[in-house]
């Protein structure tokens, strides 16, 4: 009897025990946390230098087509467009000199998806656009656009292209009269699936022997273990199937594939690199812009995975000392938490003592 209570007694020590260091790791976490910037919520386009000062003269027009999807098939959950690679893109487009027209498949208002952790300035700024918002409200119908009229066509990703960009006849005749035209053509994360299934006029798959990049299996189902009956197909197994050749960078970072006239980027943190390459492969030398401290945490963690923590503190160094830019202690501990799932907790650590070293070394910590 009294052995039973002694049993009882270690476990409930056990369990005290593990509440409180979960509770001191959640106050630890918070304290790397950068103070919420309450004014970003109000950005206006006419603050952002970058899209209102030295704007070259007008260079012509891109289109960037969005989902008119909802929901993620059967499933229930909702979905749509990702504003933030909508909106980056949008803006590098706009400061190169092009205008932008917003296009889906049944036109009218798409369904945007908002995650909050990943919102700034840009993403922001674009809400409160009122041109922007009127062309999402009000996006062209996919079967009325005129390709002549464009520089470049731009998928825009957003996991509500898994259902309605494949197999789309108007986004098909869009990328055959794109190619043979020899102009642009760029997507970022799901954005790509409106590549699957598209013929060129010899009978080949457009995708065969082309370098491409988007949304891995490994991202997608960390994210959503079962994907695999949730969507159509996983997109870098659809890719592959139909003779692309897939760059797969490392999960959660910048990664893109340039394939003479086809640009495709891996995820919403690729949206930047490719944007501007979309731009450079039309001819322009992209504009100089001010790198945004999710880019820079994006370079810490790439130093990181590929060269181990003292050059990912060095990174840091040159980023904050240096260049007196910011890093996102925030995409470190995202990080630090998709470590945890994968049970790398080594690593989940290592990335919380980047987040503490960059709060240690930056200005108005």
């Amino acid at each position: 009897m009294f052995k039973k209570y002694r049993i009882i007694k270690w476990i409930l020590t056990a369990l005290t025990l593990i509440v409180a260091i979960l509770i001191f790791i959640g106050i630890y976490i918070a304290s790397l946390l950068p103070v919420e910037d309450g004014t970003l919520v109000n950005s206006q386009v006419r603050d952002i230098t970058y899209i209102t000062k030295d704007v070259p003269a007008y260079r012509g027009k891109i289109l960037a087509v969005v989902t008119s999807t909802d929901t993620m098939g059967t499933s229930g959950k909702s979905t749509g467009y990702e504003l933030t690679e909508l909106a980056r893109a949008y803006y590098v487009f706009k400061a190169n000199g092009f205008d932008v027209d917003i296009a889906s498949p049944l036109g009218g208002k798409s369904p945007v998806v908002l995650d909050d952790d990943d919102m700034g300035i840009f993403d922001y700024a674009f809400l409160n656009d009122s041109i922007a918002q009127s062309k999402t409200n009000n996006s062209l119908l996919l079967k009325d656009i005129k390709p002549e009229i464009y520089e470049a066509v731009y998928f825009v990703g957003g996991k509500g292209a898994m259902f309605d960009f494949p197999n789309n006849k108007f986004i098909h005749a869009l990328i055959q009269d794109f190619h043979k035209n020899n102009k642009v053509i760029g997507a970022v994360c799901h954005g790509p699936a409106a590549f699957v299934n598209v013929t060129l006029k010899d009978g080949q798959s457009f995708l065969k022997n082309k370098q491409v990049s988007s949304f891995t299996n490994k991202e997608e189902l960390l994210l959503i273990p079962n994907a695999e009956s949730v969507f159509p197909f996983l997109l870098q197994d659809k890719l592959i199937s139909q003779g692309a050749v897939f760059n797969e960078g490392i999960m959660y970072l910048e990664k893109i594939s340039h394939d003479n006239n086809l640009i495709t980027g891996q995820n919403p943190w690729s949206v930047w690199a490719m944007a501007e390459a979309m731009v450079k492969q039309i001819g322009y030398t992209p504009k100089q812009r001010a790198i945004t401290a999710e880019e820079n945490a994006v370079k810490v963690l790439l130093a990181y995975e590929t060269k181990g923590k003292e050059d990912a503190k060095a990174v840091i160094n040159q980023i904050v000392e240096e260049n007196k830019q910011s890093v996102s202690r925030s995409l470190l501990i995202d990080h630090s938490a998709v470590s945890v799932i994968q049970g790398h907790l080594k690593k989940s650590y290592d990335l919380l003592r980047l987040a503490s070293y960059t709060k240690d070394i930056e200005p108005n910590k």
